[in-house]
């Protein structure tokens, strides 16, 4: 009698794949949208905002599988051995629970719409829909043109948060777009970061990233600039009194963004390490967003 071995794929190979660090980028947007408002009201809308920030992880989980299904179409992902295609082997299924995850999202802002009686949030949410689509989808694929990072200043910038904001007030505000500009530039640059250690492979399927068309070592030489702007736009926003004093909490994230911008800078041209500075970016989202927002909070209490 023969026993046959059946192989799994390496469970970290799955982490990767679901990349559970990257959706603290559908959080941030949810928090600092809903503290700006608190800060503003004095009032903060629970069920509103547990909501929202379910349908914006089920969005974002769309968002990642469809980009997976996306980019198998066009061999960007051939060496990518944590894409959930190739771990899986089956792009349809991929797509389908992708699609199911966008339905459950969508479900949940029309529930907050209907609770408001306001269409707004759905409209808002609808067009960070159908930017994300435009990112890698066809016929658009806008990420292969280097507009990618300007589609996610928006989709988590200035449309996220303002539709979080607008859920708990139904108003507009100065003080959460210059937020969701601090917003936008950070969680863009998690995905400007992405980028180094594939610039080889996007070039070889026509992805013009900014990585590609820049080069790794000018992409690097650039990232403290990129970095360091979160930072003075928040200390400028105090100083004109949009912000309240207690966001230049937001300031402790800044040894992140120094790590990230060393690390960078040595090894951008050694894909088998500059990967993990995505992660790094990732901290530094967390990190800048999470302590803005507590700003925000403690300017309402």
């Amino acid at each position: 009698m023969t026993t046959k071995l059946i192989s799994y794929p390496n469970p970290k190979l799955w982490m990767a794949a679901i990349k559970p660090p990257m959706y603290s980028v559908a959080i941030m947007p949810i928090w600092v949208g809903t503290a700006v408002a608190f800060a503003e009201t004095k009032i903060l809308h629970g069920e509103v905002f547990t909501t929202f920030l379910s349908a914006a992880i089920f969005i974002l989980a769309w968002e990642n599988l469809s980009n997976d299904v996306f980019d198998s179409e066009t061999g960007i992902d051939q060496n990518k051995a944590h894409s959930l295609v190739n771990l899986t082997g089956n792009k349809s299924l991929i797509f389908w629970i992708g699609n199911l995850f966008l339905g459950l999202g969508l479900l949940e802002i029309v529930a907050i719409a209907w609770w408001q009686q306001d269409l707004t949030i759905v409209g808002l949410i609808l067009l960070c829909c159908a930017l994300g689509y435009s990112y890698q989808g066809p016929p658009f694929r806008l990420g292969y043109q280097g507009l990618g990072e300007i589609i996610c200043f928006f989709c988590f910038g200035p449309l996220g948060v303002t539709a979080a904001y607008y859920s708990q007030t139904q108003s507009w505000s100065v003080a959460n777009l210059a937020a969701s500009i601090v917003v936008g530039i950070v969680t863009s640059l998690i995905l400007f970061c992405s980028h180094f250690h594939q610039a080889k492979d996007d070039l070889a399927a026509g992805k013009r990233s900014p990585i590609v068309r820049l080069g790794t070592a000018t992409s690097a030489q650039l990232l403290p600039w990129f970095g360091g702007s979160i930072y003075v736009l928040t200390g400028l926003f105090v100083i004109l009194g949009i912000f309240p004093v207690w966001t230049l909490l937001s300031w402790a994230s800044l040894p992140f963004t120094l790590k990230l911008c060393r690390y960078v800078g040595q090894y951008h041209n050694q894909p088998e390490k500059v990967s993990n500075c995505k992660f790094i970016a990732v901290a530094v989202h967390f990190w800048s967003g999470l302590l803005l927002g507590l700003g925000f909070m403690l300017a309402g209490s």
